[in-house]
């Protein structure tokens, strides 16, 4: 890790640089006994440059009795293999997911344990799943020091136009979890701290003298004489900091609470170890660490590396995602394809590009069809101030003075979309994980510099993305869809508007249709907006069965028709949602929303 010298800005804030860090490489594993266990995707030939050393395994068994067997000792063929490597698993335990965790008597190559990896799989049918325990990274570019205005908020040109939008909402009662190096408790944090938790399961690594534990805070990472990122403070502050205390810098949801969860030490973080701190954060007991008495609706993710999404990530997303929690992630700095980086490769995730002070994407942040959104990140080539402000320590290994610090690198984008996730579920706490990242995505402006390599739908807009979590002026009716609803013969009527239906496509010729009445004057408002991996369109029709007015936006983007009845009786139209592409069943789900006025 490098870093440049500490700098004094006014009032006696000194700012300090981190360094860009190191890329790794991984396969995917498996999920609890209670959940379907996702299945490794074939490894994609870019990632396998890079070949990063570790010393744990993941394994799964398919039956609790072989999983509880193996913790004891493991099977036979297993240590044939590991003694055939030069490799013995000399520790284990289990994490969050029911995985095995095997800590290695030495570091082994991450193609070597691969191919370990397939062998075990290979030779025990009870192995459902194996994979390295790679470690990913804190994201953040080299950075200079001073100047203390936080641009990234309120400049029209690249700001996240957050003044309108704290009109709105401030976050208040939204807990958003910081999967990071831990948090400090600076003057400016301290009030929106709550109780978190280490993660950490190396005490080398989590550079306070244990493992897992209650103290969340952060130590410092700077091992072995190196300079210390204060990571997870800095990105904390950009998400709830306190405002109007007379006290340094806003968050973006100020009045937000902060669940810090240390994942990332010494070197990094372990896939397992982040796995297990989305689990915790997102409401679930993991082990000793009872679930946390508010949990999160919002994980922050500043952190990642060059592989593949391990299926012990996406399992534990797929967890979070489940009961409600969204999940924000930096695109990671290395000028590539993000589909080559994790976590922002997983499913489910809102992954978020990086933006400098005028708009344009920053020369270091990823890029391409992963990308969702993009927020102010910051670049620094023309001075420090064109970075992003926020918390920060100034002790050199261990914990000093707190401070205030320019950062720049997609770990600071992100959390400005955390933030604004926590507005807008503020103002409409039913909004699920899908409705967050369609409406995200939907507000967001085009970027001011053209992006011609992948910048997501365009700048995360906060004041449009909060006023538009409602269709109408205030909260709508659920309803669940109710089949058969495809003919107009039998078209759910849609009554005590604004009503907001959870729909399904079962089939891929599932027509799902809704009747609304609209009396003379009324204006027939209804937006649709679908899962993530999924492109489905919105048609108004007439009792002719005679398209009115539709909406056939790309998928990821929410659609939207209005209408007026111009005429003198009722009329009775039909609102229709039609599939273009992607999931089907279960996982074929949407919102629509209707509203009269």
């Amino acid at each position: 890790m490098r870093s440049t010298r500490a700098t004094r800005l006014p009032l006696r804030h000194r700012a300090v640089a981190l360094a860009a860090l190191a890329l790794l490489a991984g396969a995917g594993v498996w999920s609890g006994s209670a959940r379907a266990a996702s299945t490794p995707e074939p490894m994609d030939p870019r990632l396998l440059a890079d070949d990063e050393l570790t010393d744990r395994l993941i394994v799964r068994y398919r039956t609790p009795a072989a999983a509880n067997a193996a913790m004891v000792r493991p099977t036979a063929m297993a240590m044939q293999r590991l003694q055939a490597a030069g490799l013995q698993a000399v520790a284990a335990h289990r994490n969050g997911l029911g995985a095995q965790v095997l800590r290695l008597n030495r570091p082994a190559r991450a193609t070597e344990l691969r191919a370990l990896a397939r062998q075990l799989m290979a030779d025990d049918p009870q192995v459902l799943y194996a994979e390295p325990d790679l470690r990913l990274q804190a994201l953040a570019t080299p950075t200079d020091p001073f100047y203390s205005s936080q641009w990234h908020y309120h400049e029209p040109k690249g700001g996240l136009r957050l003044p309108a939008a704290w009109d709105l909402s401030t976050g208040d009662g939204v807990v958003v979890g910081v999967l990071d190096t831990g948090v400090r408790a600076h003057p400016d944090l301290a009030a929106n701290l709550l109780s978190g938790y280490d993660f950490i399961t190396s005490a080398s690594m989590a550079n306070d003298g244990d493992g897992r534990d209650t103290d969340a805070d952060d130590p410092g990472d700077g091992c072995n004489g190196g300079r210390s990122s204060w990571h997870g403070t800095h990105v904390a502050g950009t998400v709830a900091a306190v405002s109007n205390n007379g006290e340094g810098v806003a968050g973006v949801a100020p009045a937000a609470r902060i669940l810090p969860v240390r994942v990332l030490g010494c070197g990094g973080g372990y896939f397992s170890d982040i796995a297990d701190g989305i689990l915790w954060a997102s409401g679930q007991t993991v082990g000793a660490a009872t679930a946390p008495p508010q949990p999160a609706r919002v994980i922050n993710m500043s952190l990642g590396g060059k592989a593949a999404c391990p299926v012990t990530l996406q399992n534990a997303i797929n967890a979070a995602r489940a009961v409600g929690t969204v999940v924000v992630v930096a695109a990671g700095n290395s000028n590539q394809d993000a589909s080559l980086h994790t976590p922002a490769n997983c499913a489910g995730v809102v992954t978020v590009a990086a933006t400098g002070r005028a708009g344009g994407r920053a020369y270091y942040s990823n890029y391409g069809a992963k990308i969702d959104v993009a927020a102010p990140g910051g670049d620094q080539r023309l001075g420090s101030a064109n970075g992003v402000l926020s918390t920060l320590n100034d002790g050199y290994s261990a914990p000093a003075f707190d401070s205030y610090a320019f950062y720049q690198g997609t770990s600071m984008a992100a959390p400005h979309v955390a933030g604004v996730a926590a507005l807008m579920l503020a103002r409409n706490p039913s909004l699920t994980p899908d409705e967050i990242e369609g409406l995200l995505k939907s507000t967001a402006r085009p970027l001011p510099v053209a992006c011609s390599v992948g910048c997501g739908r365009g700048l995360v807009d906060a004041a449009a993305a909060v006023s538009g979590v409602f269709i109408g002026a205030s909260a709508a009716t659920l309803v669940s869809e109710v089949e058969p609803n495809d003919p107009h013969a039998t078209a759910q009527t849609l009554d005590s508007l604004p009503v907001k239906v959870g729909g399904t496509i079962a089939t891929s010729v599932d027509l799902d249709t809704y009747k609304v009445v609209v009396n003379p004057g009324q204006t027939l408002t209804a937006r649709l907006i679908g899962n993530q991996a999924s492109n489905y369109d919105l048609y108004l029709r007439n009792t002719a069965n005679v398209v009115i007015k539709s909406s056939v936006r790309l998928g990821g983007l929410s659609d939207n028709i209005s209408w007026r009845n111009g005429g003198g009786t009722a009329a009775t139209v039909f609102l229709r949602v039609r599939r273009v592409s992607g999931t089907l069943g279960a996982a074929g789900t949407y919102t629509l929303e209707a509203n009269l006025q």
